[in-house]
């Protein structure tokens, strides 16, 4: 019984140290940029040895995987909070402006993901899987409003694309300073509808 409660101590505080890392590296790819993404200066921001965290992830390709698989599990659990509703077309638009709350809360995150923000990272098969769920979510949306009667003109994934396409590059701006929030909102919520027309019942 001692024995697993020591394992479980040694678990909790490997997760903990783990996620000081996570954003500790989260942070400076946003204040610094990718330069300032070392081993040596990430430990020294956390408060750990360098041992540590290539005990952890290996090193920085390990570290940079984590990083892409975290921000997509966060993503996820963003867009699968999303409420249900009776009108689907109302659920695409409620995960669409999820999808842009993520990038504004999580903008560090965000440009690992998909502004490649760690120069010459390769995602993993895994990380690969992660984003490819997320990018479901969607299109499982999109295919709801299809089925319900909503949209009609083309297929689940042709829409989707379009739809990511669209809020993906608005997004990018506004986290690069583009736009103020209101007038971003603003214009957010116009774009997904603008895409959303020709596909209408």
């Amino acid at each position: 019984m001692a024995v697993t409660a020591y394992r479980q101590a040694q678990q909790e505080g490997q997760s903990v140290v783990r996620e000081a890392v996570l954003d500790a590296a989260k942070q400076l790819l946003v204040a610094e940029g990718p330069t300032a993404l070392t081993v040596r200066r990430i430990s020294a921001e956390v408060g750990c040895s360098t041992k540590v965290i290539y005990t952890l992830f290996g090193g920085k390709d390990g570290l940079s995987e984590a990083l892409w698989l975290e921000g997509f599990a966060r993503l996820e659990r963003r867009l699968l909070a999303v409420p249900a509703a009776e009108d689907p077309l109302a659920v695409l638009h409620s995960g669409l402006e999820a999808y842009r709350a993520y990038a504004l809360d999580e903008p560090g995150y965000y440009r690992v993901m998909f502004q490649n923000a760690i120069h010459g990272f390769k995602p993993g098969d895994e990380a690969v899987t992660a984003g490819r769920r997320t990018f479901d979510i969607l299109v499982d949306a999109v295919a709801a409003c299809l089925e319900g009667g909503r949209l009609r003109g083309a297929d689940a994934g042709e829409i989707a694309d379009v739809l990511w396409m669209a809020i993906h590059g608005a997004v990018s701006l506004e986290i690069s300073g583009f736009f103020d929030r209101a007038e971003a909102a603003e214009r957010f919520r116009l774009l997904y509808t603008s895409v959303l027309t020709p596909f209408l019942t």
